[in-house]
């Protein structure tokens, strides 16, 4: 007569099968794991930056008179910062059919601002790629500070500086030696508005062409 499986021998057997259940369904895991693709991380796209139009002084055709140019640029996050950047795009000339009116290799080397004036010191660059006469001087003057105040209503007055010193003129003609004021008398006339020019606030010049100008001290 064949014995009967013992009770224990019945439980050794289910206990082996489902041990082996779990180390093959570790198996399976870890092999799904070794060969499932990296999930590419979501990339959020960068915000755009906020930006702004600004009125840029050019020379006119004739080289004699200013002229307004749109421009889009950047807002920075530092006035002073903002002001460089405006004054870059300046520097870096027209877009249109005006005339630039700074050097392009100019150098900002820095902005600083003491209450409502700025000071912008510039390298050598600026001295020496101006070409010579009173009129290309009287313009690159004026086309940086009407630029700067026309663009930051808290500037009322521009510091030119060269390596950071106030230089006595830029060519031997407009006396620099203090900061400017604007003058949009300078600024053409647009075609058609006789009195266009006239309706912005005229501001003091620090010199006129053809001789040193008697400028206007700081704080005074």
């Amino acid at each position: 007569m064949r014995k009967k499986p013992s009770r224990a021998k019945g439980i050794v057997i289910l206990a082996f099968v489902v041990f082996a259940c779990v180390v093959g369904a570790l198996v399976v895991k870890k092999y799904q794991t070794a060969h499932r693709k990296a999930e590419q991380p979501q990339q959020t796209a960068p915000a755009p930056a906020a930006t702004r139009v600004v009125n840029l002084f050019f020379a006119s055709p004739d080289g004699d008179r200013l002229v307004r140019e749109g421009r889009e640029v950047e807002i920075e996050e530092e006035t002073e910062a903002d002001i460089e950047s405006v004054v870059d795009e300046l520097v870096r000339g027209p877009l249109g059919e005006l005339g630039p009116t700074l050097p392009p290799n100019t150098r900002i080397l820095g902005v600083q601002l003491k209450g409502d004036q700025a000071f912008i010191d510039f390298g050598p660059e600026l001295q020496q790629g101006l070409p010579e006469g009173s009129s290309a001087e009287l313009v690159a003057a004026y086309s940086l500070v009407d630029t700067v105040t026309a663009n930051f209503p808290q500037v009322k007055k521009v510091q030119i500086l060269v390596n950071g010193v106030a230089v006595e003129t830029l060519k031997g003609h407009l006396d620099i030696r203090y900061p400017l004021v604007p003058d949009y008398s300078l600024e053409q006339p647009a075609e058609g508005d006789k009195g266009a020019g006239a309706a912005e606030p005229k501001g003091e010049k620090g010199g006129k062409p053809g001789k040193a100008g008697k400028g206007e001290k700081a704080g005074k």
